[in-house]
């Protein structure tokens, strides 16, 4: 039994080929979508909250039957990308009233989820219209935050899936390629953060990120049904130092080499970044799988980087 291909980190035999290719043979009045889903079906291929992978599974048996390992029935109807075309945030208006004072003087802050609500709309357009990078479509697991003094919105924050790859994070996790793989949907993103312009309320940023983390993983595992055990954002340096990450006691991972997961060469196609990340859990290497000889690197690494700042 050899392997055909690796697709999304699953390996994929001459036996999973047959299968396939007899699936289709056992029902071939079935759209690609409804094969898709019985074969998700039959190797329980499930996302961590339960739902089926089949939109990863669609990309698979497309991907095999463009290299001639089976035949899929013809598409039934061609559907333009919803995302290549997708609209702008229409604009929302909000109170642009300038508010200036002490943290103390916000009074009690509200965090409110607005993913799937009537307030999601408000949410994309105050990231359309008043973050530098816009807003974009996240992906994968997210979740969308407004935060409310009185009625006032002092801040917004996107959450999504981590990045697949980053050498100077796995490295921090002690994370093997394997284990990345398996344990990758237990980190999250920061995608945006926004405190609107009209907002000047000093420390509020920090203040913010600290009571987010305390919070997340539960709002996550009720959505998704797992936990987070660990967090993760990128910095243009050109642009900002990260000051409201490290003063929550963000940490200083590295770089990225200005490269996406998916670029076509070593060269790089994107400004580099600093990588900044926060364990949620004391025990979040152990909890992520780390390997133990790659703990014990970081631990030395980390008491050698102690050492030189004392």
């Amino acid at each position: 039994m050899s392997t055909v291909a690796t697709y999304r980190g699953r390996t994929i035999t001459t036996a999973d080929v047959a299968f396939i290719r007899q699936l289709i043979a056992d029902h071939p009045t079935l759209s690609r979508r409804a094969l898709s889903q019985k074969l998700c079906e039959a190797w329980n291929w499930v996302q961590p909250n339960g739902q089926p992978r089949d939109m990863i599974c669609r990309g698979l048996m497309l991907a095999l039957h463009r290299s001639g390992f089976i035949e899929l029935p013809p598409p039934r109807q061609l559907n333009a990308n919803p995302l290549a075309k997708r609209a702008a945030p229409r604009m929302v208006e909000v109170d642009q009233t300038p508010l200036h004072g002490s943290l103390a003087s916000l009074g009690p802050l509200r965090f409110e989820q607005v993913r799937r609500t009537k307030q999601e709309p408000l949410f994309n357009s105050l990231i359309q219209q008043h973050h530098y990078l816009g807003y974009t479509q996240p992906v994968g697991e997210q979740l969308k935050y407004l935060l409310y003094s009185g009625e006032r919105i002092v801040a917004a924050l996107a959450w999504s899936s981590a990045a697949h790859g980053l050498t100077c994070r796995d490295a921090f996790l002690g994370w093997s390629s394997q284990t990345r793989r398996q344990n990758r949907h237990l980190l999250a993103y920061n995608s945006r953060f926004l405190v609107p312009p009209w907002i000047r309320v000093p420390h509020l940023a920090s203040h913010v990120l600290g009571k987010m983390v305390r919070r997340l993983s539960a709002d996550w595992e009720q959505l998704y049904h797992h936990p987070i055990y660990f967090v993760e954002t990128f910095v243009d340096p050109s642009r900002h130092q990260g000051s409201c990450y490290r003063a929550a006691n963000w940490i200083v991972l590295g770089r990225t080499y200005g490269r996406g997961h998916r670029c076509p060469t070593s060269q790089p196609n994107r400004p580099v970044k600093l990588v900044l990340g926060y364990p949620l859990v004391k025990r979040f290497r152990e909890l992520l799988g780390a390997e133990e000889a790659r703990v014990m690197e970081v631990a030395k690494h980390e008491a050698c980087q102690d050492y030189r700042r004392g």
